[in-house]
């Protein structure tokens, strides 16, 4: 395959771009600016090379933990779940939380083959039982695996005495997290609301 269909492909694997914008993509790159290009490709390659991820909260880190994993100044008796990185920029971004966070990197998907090991519940049900959390917030999406997962989520912290909130209204049905404007979203995780935790049925407490 010729160099510049081979741009052109690699250029495919971001997300919303086809075969004609990652052609404009290309020729732009070629015909005006190869040092920007140059660029991209360093900032790539090294990105690929180094980033990986927290060894606590499991978001994008360089390091063994990421800056927020690091910092005294956070308050570890909070911790709260979201489901990508981007969640988590999300909300750090828009509202003055100073917790900690869980990266699920998912959502509950068994069709998908994403389970709970899969998103690491079981190294979420491991930092619970170490008895620091004190509150779980619950900032999955409100689609149907989100709201699964946080299901899921209010019967692990129930395990451990831990309560479970869950973000409030605003969050529109089938929304994503990234893509709520700021406002809403602070205003939705200020108003997070307690979640009970259901038994399964049949079971006695």
């Amino acid at each position: 395959m010729a160099l510049l269909d081979q741009l052109i492909e690699a250029l495919r694997v971001l997300p919303g771009v086809g075969a004609k914008s990652a052609q404009r993509m290309a020729y732009q790159l070629l015909e005006r600016n190869r040092e920007g290009g140059r660029r991209l490709a360093a900032a790539l390659e090294a990105a690929m090379q180094r980033v990986g991820h927290c060894e606590r909260c499991r978001t994008f880190s360089e390091d063994p933990l990421c800056p927020v994993c690091a910092s005294a100044g956070r308050d570890a008796s909070q911790l709260c779940v979201v489901e990508t990185p981007a969640d988590q920029l999300a909300l750090e971004t828009a509202t003055g939380y100073r917790g900690l966070y869980f990266v699920l990197l998912g959502r509950l998907s068994p069709l998908d083959g994403r389970g709970p090991r899969e998103l690491g519940l079981d190294r979420l049900d491991a930092r619970l039982s170490e008895g620091e959390v004190q509150e779980l917030i619950i900032a999955t999406s409100a689609t149907v695996e989100g709201e699964a997962t946080a299901h899921y989520l209010v019967q692990l912290a129930g395990k451990h005495g831990v309560r479970a909130s869950r973000l409030a209204h605003g969050v529109p049905l089938g929304g994503e997290l990234e893509y709520v404007d700021r406002g809403t979203l602070a205003h939705a995780f200020g108003t997070r609301q307690s979640i009970a935790r259901t038994p399964p049925a049949g079971a006695k407490e």
